[in-house]
């Protein structure tokens, strides 16, 4: 086993499916030559050719709507979005065509396609190359939505993904690319989509995360163990579908749930969370579920990024909020 960063997983995880898979097409703005605005599809250009891995004009629409005629003509296309905000003149496309065709054709045909999207703030970047919108694919029935943030998990699951009956929404934590380390397993592996991991096991509260936010997530429980509060810490990996069992049976252990997201508060993925908890667990619950989350503004500009992401201590109040309620 190799020690990868994030983005050298998913470059492992892309070459395997282009190798394995031989209807597997990667497509996007820059993927090919340049290798791609994060460099995650370097060299695939050179080794597999430009006619597995194919540069598009600028027309996330167009980019979407071929990828979709692609799957339903047999093949298993790799989108890649620059930025989840460069995602939405995609999204007629997305949620009327890609979601709805497996309903729509009575089972008849389907899209088996993966759609990429960097996603979240903390590079010095904004607006539209920041934010942190996943309800909006959750919220769209006939999607599955994955967002890895371990290097193993995100080559595993985007092999799944890949391998899929069905269209996922592949979000990627552009924070995270080169922020984190691990040995992730040589050769083509699937890590199964649905299955939310335990990290870390404690009986005091659950502190549930996704994507990019499970770093400062990591680094809060650390802080909490040090003071004697014992964490279980749950990373859902899959939005869609969410891993209830494995989140209810945390929740009913520990009696209190603190949630982290980096998205916007109202209607934010915490929110079903919490929800699901409050309709499932109720009477395990010794406080009210408590989100750590961005704020219901736009994304700021670089100098207030600081302001807008959940930090560390934040996440070690809410939870001490919780343990005193």
């Amino acid at each position: 086993m190799a020690v990868l960063t994030l983005a050298q997983a998913l470059n492992q995880a892309l070459a395997g499916a282009l190798e394995t898979h031989q209807e597997v097409v990667v497509l996007g703005e820059d993927v090919g030559r340049t290798g791609g605005v994060f460099r995650i599809t370097d060299g695939l250009h050179a080794r597999f050719g430009p006619e597995r891995v194919v540069d598009t004009p600028v027309a996330e629409s167009g980019i979407v709507g071929m990828a979709f005629g692609m799957a339903v003509g047999g093949m298993r296309p790799i989108v890649e979005i620059q930025f989840m905000g460069f995602s939405y003149p995609a999204f007629d496309q997305i949620a009327n065509h890609v979601a709805r065709i497996r309903n729509r054709s009575r089972h008849r045909f389907t899209a088996p396609m993966v759609i990429r999207i960097p996603y979240g703030g903390g590079i010095g970047a904004a607006e539209h190359h920041s934010e942190s919108a996943e309800t909006i694919y959750v919220h769209t029935p006939g999607l599955k939505v994955v967002v890895p943030s371990r290097p193993a998990d995100a080559k595993g699951l985007l092999a799944a993904a890949v391998e899929d009956p069905d269209p996922v929404i592949f979000l990627e934590p552009i924070r995270l690319y080169r922020a984190v380390k691990e040995q992730v397993p040589d050769g083509w592996y699937t890590t199964r989509i649905g299955e939310a991991a335990v990290e870390r096991s404690g009986d005091d509260v659950t502190l549930v995360s996704y994507g990019a936010m499970m770093r400062e997530t990591r680094q809060a429980a650390d802080v909490l163990a040090a003071k004697g509060v014992s964490v279980e810490v749950v990373d859902l990996r899959t939005l869609v579908p969410l891993d209830t069992e494995r989140l209810l049976a945390s929740v009913e252990k520990t009696g209190r749930l603190v949630v982290v997201h980096e998205a916007p508060r109202t209607l934010g993925f915490g929110a079903e969370v919490a929800a699901l908890v409050a309709e499932r667990a109720l009477y395990s619950l010794q406080a009210p579920p408590r989100r750590v989350t961005g704020w219901d503004t736009v994304f700021p500009l670089k100098k207030s990024e600081r302001y807008y992401l959940p930090s560390v201590e934040r996440i070690v109040t809410a939870v001490e909020e919780t343990l005193s309620a």
